[in-house]
Parts: structure tokens; sequence; C-alpha cells
């Protein structure tokens, strides 16, 4: 896909972070957008700056996690501009801590976000836009958690993992049909947004159920710090937008995690134990 104008883009996790630079993207596009987020008062916001500058916007509150509340994104989306261009399938959540430390609740939390949401995503609108015969495209947001496996972030790694072999597959599935649908999934490093601010959305019968142990907190402080100065969004939506354009798979924003996905590979290819990255 190269011309956005007047097509539709449904961005879920649209509220903050990634996915509120990709709407803005989109808007100055010429694209109509679709928000979609759980937190309700931030979505409005974003809806009201985009009206406010001429754009075409509709927020949809969505709990991604929820089969029937992705359904129900398509059908307002439908029903608004009777067709979709671009999905990114992009909210996403974050806890740490070791494996046998993660409770029930953050297994079922961030799988329900990160892993069912774009499941959601795919089984809800790939239909769509397939029968729609034009160009479209998929962008999942993964992480280079997904390529990589870095220490007291199972949980998180897991269900990007997931997400990116879902993607690999879809894109498969898709070349196999010679269909107009492309896919990319998105494997940024570290982005400057409120991921470790997610709790503030975590549904009460999914609350931790014990605090982080002082290891993992002071991690988690760190990595609240390096955040104010990591990669700004917009930085990420440009590559984005660029790989659309190429109809290229992977986006890889952050070049030193190409090198800890070489060694990750070399490791499983000589057979050897998993090198730590960094």
């Amino acid at each position: 896909m190269k011309d956005f104008k007047d097509k539709v883009a449904v961005i879920t996790g649209a509220a903050s972070g990634i996915g509120r630079a990709l709407a803005e993207r989109c808007a100055r596009e010429g694209m109509k957008v679709v928000l979609a987020d759980v937190e309700p008062e931030a979505l409005a916001q974003v809806e009201a700056n985009l009206q406010a500058g001429g754009r075409t916007a509709l927020a949809v509150r969505t709990d991604v996690s929820q089969a029937k509340d992705v359904e129900a994104l398509a059908q307002k989306t439908l029903e608004a501009f009777g067709a979709v261009h671009l999905l990114c399938n992009n909210a996403g959540v974050a806890t740490s801590g070791p494996v046998w430390e993660s409770s029930i609740s953050d297994w079922e939390w961030l799988i329900g976000v990160n892993l069912w949401g774009v499941i959601h995503g795919v089984r809800t609108f790939v239909p769509i836009l397939l029968a729609q015969n034009t160009e479209c495209h998929v962008v999942n947001t993964a992480s280079l958690s997904g390529l990589v496996s870095f220490p007291r972030c199972s949980v998180y790694g897991v269900t990007k993992h997931g997400v990116v072999t879902l993607s690999e597959t879809l894109h498969h599935e898709l070349a196999e049909r010679g269909g107009k649908v492309k896919v990319s999934v998105l494997c940024p490093g570290l982005v400057k947004t409120r991921i470790v601010d997610g709790a503030r959305n975590r549904p009460e019968r999914l609350a931790a159920t014990s605090p982080m142990g002082p290891v993992e907190a002071a991690g988690w402080e760190t990595l609240r710090q390096q955040m104010q100065t990591a990669m700004p969004p917009a930085q990420v939506v440009d590559a984005v937008f660029q790989a659309i354009r190429e109809e290229r798979f992977y986006i890889l924003t952050h070049p030193e995690g190409k090198g800890w996905i070489r060694t990750r590979m070399e490791d499983i290819l000589q057979e050897r134990n998993p090198t730590l990255p960094g």
C-alpha cells in the first residue's frame, strides 16, 4: 500500500505511546482513523485532538482481550466508514519477574492483551480485508523481546514470540492466496511510552497478587528512567510507514537489536547454550 488518502485505519492501543503516534501519522496521511483503547478518557482526548485538527476520527472503547469487543470494533468501523485498509494490532502491557514468581493473573493479563488481542484482531479483520479485494495491510506490534529472550521478561517475551510466529504464519498464508493483503511485524526495542505504567488499566479480577521483589522493582524503576530518553514513538512510526510502502515484513527499529538477534540465531544453529543479550 502506497496511497493512504481516504483509506481507513484501525489502531488498538491508540490512546498512548506507539498507538497514538500511529493514529496521528495516519491522520496526517489523510486516512480516516478508528481509535481503539481500554482507557476511555485518554482515548477521547486523542479523538478530540484529531478532530480539532480537521481529521476524521472515531473512538471505540475496546478491551482487545475480549473477542466480542474486537468484533464490535469491526462492526462500528464498517458502519461508520464501510471498509478497513490498515489494521494495527498494537495494544500491549508488561510485567517483570522470574518465570516461577509470575502469578497466574500476570500470565492471564499479558496473554489476554498482547497475544489474544492480536489473535482476535486477525480473526475478526482479516476476512474483511480479504473480501474487499483491495490493497490492505496488517501491522502486528511484537517487540525485540519477540526475537530475543531477556531475563525477567518471561511472560512478556512469551506473548511477543507468539505474535511473531502468528505474523510469520499469516504472511505465508496470505502469500499462498496471492491476495492483496500484506502483513508486517513490528519489533522495537525501548520506546518512550507508558508501558511501565500499564497497571493503571489492569483489570481488578487480574490484579497483581503480590508486589515486585526488590530486584525486580529496582529493575522496573531503571527501565522507567531509561524510557525517558528512549526512541520517540514518532520515529518508530516512520519505520512502520516505510515498511508498509515497501511491503516489508520485519520492522526492526533499533540497530543494536540486530546483533542480539544474530547471536541468538547462531546459538540455535550451533546448538550452544543461549547467550545473554547485551
